[in-house]
Order: structure tokens, then C-alpha cells, then sequence
């Protein structure tokens, strides 16, 4: 139950980071308001406090491990929301991040 709440917490704060930024770009780079911004702000915001409910009490261990995830959520995000299309690099290199992930997070430790 412990690596699902985990996982489910990954994700739930990659969706917050990666769409908070992308709020934010969208409102300065594409024009769209300050609108796109506050909201981005926010979810941003949230993504720190849904990173801090983390099972593991090591703050520099949970970020590490993220930053994973937002490596393959980024690439996901662009897939769902821009239309990008990953080559086999991008791909691979997602792949390589989320086993680092499952090192750094759920590796046996004594």
C-alpha cells in the first residue's frame, strides 16, 4: 500500500508541476492572461505541498526521485496536451529515469 500511495503521489505532483508550468507558459509565452498565470502559480504551489505527503521522511531523497518522474511526465504532458511526438531517445532516456526512480525510492535498504 506504501509504494502505490507513493506512486499515486508521484503522479498527482507531476500533474500539478508540469501543468503549473505549463499554465505559466502558456499565459507568458502564448499571450494568454494572467489568468494562465495565477492558476499556474497555484498548481505549482500544490505540487509542493502533494510532494511533502511522501511516505519517505528524506526530503532530498523524494526530490531526487521526482525529478525523474518529471523527466517521463514532461514528455507524457507534451504527448497528451502538444502533440509532440518523442523519438526513441526521448523514450530511452524516460525509461532510464523511471528506473532510477524505483532505485532511489523502493530500493531495498537494511
Amino acid at each position: 500500500m506504501t509504494v502505490a500511495r507513493s506512486l499515486l503521489l508521484f503522479l498527482l505532483a507531476a500533474v500539478a508541476e508540469i501543468g503549473g508550468a505549463w499554465l505559466v507558459w502558456q499565459g507568458v509565452r502564448e499571450q494568454r492572461g494572467l489568468l494562465f498565470v495565477a492558476a499556474g502559480m497555484l498548481a505549482l504551489a500544490g505540487y509542493g505541498f502533494v510532494a511533502a505527503f511522501q511516505p519517505d521522511p528524506h526530503f532530498g531523497r523524494v526530490l531526487a526521485a521526482y525529478g525523474g518522474v518529471f523527466v517521463a511526465g514532461s514528455l507524457g504532458w507534451a504527448v497528451l496536451v502538444d502533440r509532440f511526438r518523442p523519438d526513441r531517445y526521448d523514450l530511452t532516456g524516460a525509461a532510464v529515469c523511471l528506473v532510477g526512480v524505483a532505485i532511489i525510492m523502493y530500493g531495498p535498504r537494511g
